[in-house]
């Protein structure tokens, strides 16, 4: 792709500008109509009121929320691209993406699952009971693993009604851009560290099934086709 095709939003990128220095403000106080720019070769798109996301896929909103892509999209599948710049707009949509998580309900949600093929995810790895914790983490990447595993049952908003047990470092050590543009190290345990994993995979176009064994696997994506057919039937 090219860096025309990779200016996000339709905002212009200078030059070595590096990521703006923009202070990060309460979810409650973003918009609830993100007004994204999909830059093309043939100019600046206006993508209001159905957003637009790379690889042309229509984001639709309602009361606030984005509609989420089931497998088999080919966009889950794509390694997504760097996020550029961090600004108001992203900070909108990311704000979207917690409010469509919790509404699915989930507890964590990557931009290609929405239609837009960045490296951006959200989640909220907080258990019943605990007090809510929304992190919104850009340009992930892992530095360490840690040697223990955990086991733990995962399901998927893009793959609804599946669920299985997948083993994974029961610690990470990340690093991340915050939607104040800060750049960011930090460990995550337990389940937090289970959701940042499952997120990042999405960001590298895998999901949760891919960890399981082949037999698993296609008895899991039958079961889910089969499922998806039934309730198009109705």
């Amino acid at each position: 792709m090219t860096q025309s095709a990779l200016r996000r939003f339709g905002v212009e990128r200078k030059k070595n500008d590096g990521l703006t220095d923009h202070r990060l403000r309460p979810i409650d106080e973003w918009s609830r109509q993100a007004r994204l720019l999909w830059k093309t070769d043939k100019g600046r798109i206006p993508a209001m009121p159905a957003l637009t996301g790379a690889g042309n896929h229509p984001i639709s909103t309602v009361m606030g929320k984005l509609s989420i892509l089931f497998y088999p999209d080919p966009i889950l599948r794509k390694t997504a691209e760097p996020v550029e710049q961090v600004d108001d707009e992203l900070r909108r949509l990311l704000g979207q993406m917690l409010e469509t998580m919790r509404a699915a309900p989930g507890v964590g949600l990557a931009a290609p699952q929405i239609g837009l093929s960045r490296r951006a995810f959200v989640m909220d790895p907080a258990r019943e009971g605990e007090p809510p914790a929304p992190r919104c983490l850009i340009n992930p990447e892992i530095l360490e693993l840690g040697e223990i595993t955990r086991i733990h049952e995962e399901g998927c908003l893009s793959l609804p009604g599946i669920f299985a047990e997948v083993e994974r470092p029961a610690s990470i050590f990340m690093r991340y851009v915050d939607p104040s543009g800060e750049l960011r190290e930090e460990r995550f345990e337990g389940h937090a560290a289970t959701v940042a994993q499952h997120e990042l995979d999405h960001l590298n176009g895998v999901l949760f099934v891919d960890h399981l064994s082949r037999l698993k696997r296609d008895f899991l994506i039958r079961k889910f086709r089969k499922a998806r057919r039934e309730e198009d039937a109705v």
